[in-house]
């Protein structure tokens, strides 16, 4: 029974973090915080000292929230950035709120394309740290772990000898993590009917 339910224990706690993880592995930044993007008081500084006050990572979120046909959001080359120049756009967007998805890491430059706004401070860098997902260390193997769900949770050795093949057990590695566009799932189950048949399992 002990060790049945350590194993039990010891498969929550992996799809627990599983489940952790996903729920973190995006962060949504709204440029400027209360002041949205507009033409700053105080010139650039407002969105500098915004972004160094904030760590972005890939798969980050930047909304930027402006006035409809006031401002629009323009990223540009570093060159285009420090001379204000938005006639060489990587991309535009005039719909607000601006939703943009950093997909790469390093710096992004950002300026509003209505004359005279980027000049007057309505700029921003942010710097992208690369994912933290990924590494260049060898992964360890699978887990192999073993849940008894039959009867009162004991569990009997087999004769010696015995032939009968037993029944596949779940092992760590038939867990993804969930999609982030997706309801977060346990091999295939829901998280919550997954951890209901969890605490079913240790009362």
């Amino acid at each position: 029974m002990a060790v049945s339910r350590s194993k039990t224990l010891a498969f929550a706690a992996i799809a627990i973090a599983a489940l952790l993880h996903s729920s973190v592995a995006q962060t949504t930044h709204t440029v400027g915080g209360n002041t949205g993007w507009t033409i700053p008081q105080g010139g650039d500084s407002v969105y500098s000292n915004w972004a160094s006050g904030n760590s972005f990572s890939v798969g980050d979120i930047l909304v930027f929230n402006f006035a409809a046909g006031a401002h629009d959001v323009t990223q540009v080359n570093k060159a285009d950035y420090d001379s204000c120049s938005a006639s060489n756009p990587m991309m535009t967007s005039t719909n607000t709120p601006a939703r943009i998805t950093l997909n790469t890491s390093g710096e992004h430059y950002f300026i509003c394309g209505v004359p005279g706004h980027c000049s007057a401070g309505q700029k921003v860098t942010v710097n992208v740290l690369a994912s933290t997902t990924g590494s260049s260390s060898p992964s360890p193997a699978p887990m192999q772990l073993s849940i008894n769900v039959s009867g009162a949770g004991s569990t009997s050795p087999s004769p010696s000898g015995s032939t009968t093949p037993s029944s596949p057990s779940p092992t760590a590695g038939d867990m993804a993590p969930p999609s982030p566009n997706s309801a977060a799932t346990v091999g295939g189950v829901s998280a919550t009917a997954f951890l209901s048949v969890v605490a079913a399992l240790l009362l």
